[in-house]
């Protein structure tokens, strides 16, 4: 019989102490981010489930979106607080040895010789379980931590990362793999024959010399992108190895992975080596009844004052500003004319009901709720209920990669139920690993 495609699965933690989910039943007894514990026993208990690798979204920025003001991210935690994961996942990695790490960096703002050592310096000290989750920032927040007065257009924003990918290839390929000797006899460190001095001097960025470090213990750290309109698949399939695709109805992923398909090939590319994580906000239970009660909790973790500062933040639109009636393309307009993100939450609205529908600010807000939450796309149920689901969602996007779980309600109970029942149904269908192959993370998502 022949063997099933396997999927490959993270686990997504970047909101598991925002947005109310810190104080739902189950989350973090006894502890408060940014405990260093929390991390460590996360990534026990997910390399105990065989997941591929943790994964945490970023971004610097206090969200001010909403009434030109900070204070109610401040009060509610919207995107507040965070640190730089760097330091967390070298904490996670001394507690395990297989699970890899996806770290996110903006290439709008960040320069790529840093950014290239600092990957590839992460890859050695976690033994090749490093992945860059590299993105397009649309946050004016952000923008302005960095110097900027406006968000860059979005044209150029994936020009910039395409070249920012060059810089750190070029850079993570001066030394090739054999160039380290460290001959105790002679004393010799390294062949200079296999260190190559870069020189790059594009639109963006300058950048000439060999990177100073020991070649990557994965010839290149993994990377992760997450285009989802059509120049960002375009760049995303340029850019990636993997890409982070977005939970969004199965019908339009399917037509996602058909558009990455085609720029793959575009580029000489063989689409079968690129998987798409999906991202799956997801609660599991003993019975759908439990699971079913556990997601309703979403609804209940912040107020109104917070899905507006989560939906002004993440889609660059001060939605305080709202009329009483509007039409959905009306403000989608003015989000893409502000060089904010134009596949976002009202992109989504006028997808569902028409774009020139008219709604209410009240209706609005109430959609709003569901999505801030992320309750709409979260599925909850028995393990089996689920393993239909991602099986169902599989196979219709070509058996090539898989998911991005995460998005609980509380954090470790959800993770301990996702270990306990989920990842075993999946092994019994033949649709996940039992144990890790490989050594490096490039091994795990190239496994099966």
């Amino acid at each position: 019989m022949t063997a099933k495609p396997k999927m490959h699965l993270g686990f997504d933690f970047s909101y598991s102490h925002m947005g109310g989910r810190w104080r739902m039943p189950g989350a973090w007894p006894g502890r408060r981010f940014p405990d260093v514990e929390m991390f460590e026993e996360m990534a026990r208990i997910a390399e105990r489930g065989c997941f591929d690798l943790l994964f945490s979204g970023d971004g610097t920025g206090v969200p001010d979106t909403w009434r030109g003001s900070m204070d109610a991210a401040v009060e509610w935690g919207i995107s507040w607080p965070r640190q730089d994961l760097n330091p967390i996942a070298v904490a996670m990695s001394r507690v395990t040895r297989h699970i890899g790490f996806g770290l996110t960096y903006s290439s709008t703002f960040m320069h790529p010789y840093y950014i290239a050592r600092l990957m590839n310096s992460l890859d050695h000290i976690t033994g090749g379980r490093i992945a860059m989750n590299l993105v397009t920032s649309t946050r004016k927040s952000d923008a302005a931590n960095f110097g900027f007065d406006e968000l860059m257009e979005h044209e150029t924003r994936y020009e910039r990362m395409e070249e920012f990918t060059d810089v750190c290839r070029a850079l993570w390929d001066s030394a090739e793999p054999d160039a380290m000797l460290w001959d105790h006899a002679t004393g010799r460190v390294s062949d200079p024959k296999k260190v190559h001095k870069v020189v790059h001097v594009g639109r963006f960025f300058k950048v000439e010399g060999a990177l100073n470090t020991p070649p990557s213990p994965q010839g290149r750290p993994v990377v992760i992108q997450a285009g989802g309109s059509p120049r960002g698949i375009r760049a995303s399939a340029y850019v990636a190895d993997h890409v982070f695709g977005p939970d969004m109805a199965l019908a339009r992923q399917v037509k996602h992975r058909q558009a990455l398909d085609e720029a793959l090939l575009a580029l000489g590319r063989d689409p079968s080596t690129v998987g798409i994580l999906w991202q799956q906000p997801i609660v599991v239970g003993a019975t759908a009844k439990e699971a079913l009660a556990q997601r309703e909790r979403l609804l209940t973790a912040i107020p109104d004052e917070a899905i507006g500062a989560y939906l002004s933040y993440n889609y660059g639109y001060d939605f305080s500003t709202l009329p009483e009636r509007f039409t959905l393309q009306e403000i989608q307009q003015q989000i893409v004319a502000a060089n904010a993100t134009p596949v976002g939450f009202v992109h989504e609205l006028a997808l569902a009901y028409g774009a020139s529908t008219e709604i209410s600010r009240q209706t609005f807000f109430e959609h709003g709720a569901r999505s801030a939450t992320a309750f709409d796309k979260t599925i909850a149920g028995t393990a089996a209920q689920v393993a239909d689901t991602l099986e169902e969602a599989f196979e219709a996007t070509g058996s090539r990669g898989g998911f991005m779980l995460g998005h609980t309600v509380s954090m470790p109970a959800d993770l301990i139920a996702i270990v306990e029942l989920l990842i075993p149904e999946l092994q019994r269908r033949g649709r996940f690993r039992t144990s890790y192959a490989g050594r490096t993370l490039r091994d795990h998502l190239t496994d099966g």
